[in-house]
């Protein structure tokens, strides 16, 4: 029987067991590959696992390895990482970001494309999944960060300002900047659904729905088989 987990440190507390049984009733194990090392959990994943999430610290070098001796799809190299990992028939590891199909997903289930501003707070692994997701769609793309400002990177000062312009602000940060409280913006999506920051803003949407778009969206490209329950 195939057999599938996650690996990543720490996830002793992680609900994608609990989340992939309830997408498939339980058909295939689900199981968390707990370990601080990389290259022990990535060679737990390839001695016993048909497909593997990886969480952080692992995404970046999940990434690195699936470069050097697999298959990354092409919608994960200006990411940079990636969060599935797949057996496929060819004999390699196929790489994928399911941060990325979620996001996008849900964009393209909320109506923005071209014609709609978006701005990305933060530019980790989840803003740059994000930000190309809305780069695919068309979209007039903004991204704020701390660091590595760039013509295409605008300072984090800027934001309460450049939100106050967008139509869809997507919200990655860990904490909360006190002068978007006086922007108005007509949307806000907030990746961190656990301890968000924004709840209760007009036009807040929940990362709730990310991530289900998230399970959804990459399931299937671990099992085959399109998720068979309501998430």
């Amino acid at each position: 029987m195939d057999k599938f987990g996650l690996i990543g440190h720490p996830i002793a507390h992680s609900v994608s067991p609990a989340i992939f049984s309830k997408a498939y009733d339980g058909r295939w194990p689900y199981e968390l590959i707990e370990g601080e090392d990389f290259g022990q959990s990535w060679k737990r994943f390839l001695d016993g696992y048909k497909a593997i999430n990886i969480t952080a610290p692992f995404k970046e070098p999940a990434f690195r390895k699936v470069a050097s001796e697999g298959v990354l799809d092409e919608s994960v190299k200006p990411i940079g990482a990636i969060n599935i990992a797949v057996k496929e028939a060819d004999g390699l590891v196929h790489g994928y970001n399911s941060d990325y199909l979620g996001v996008l997903q849900l964009m393209k289930d909320l109506g923005y494309g071209p014609g709609s501003t978006v701005v990305v707070a933060g530019f980790g692994g989840a803003g740059k999944a994000a930000a190309a997701a809305a780069r695919k769609l068309g979209c007039d793309t903004i991204i704020c960060n701390r660091s590595r400002y760039t013509p295409d990177i605008r300072p984090l000062e800027e934001l309460p300002v450049l939100a106050g312009v967008a139509d869809l602000l997507i919200y990655t940060l860990a904490f909360p900047i006190p002068e978007l409280e006086e922007t108005a913006c007509p949307a806000i999506l907030e990746a961190n659904y656990k301890s968000p920051c924004l709840s209760g803003r007009p036009g807040y949407i929940s990362g709730k729905l990310w991530h289900r778009a998230q399970a959804v969206t990459g399931y299937p490209l671990m099992t085959g088989c399109p998720v068979e329950a309501q998430l």
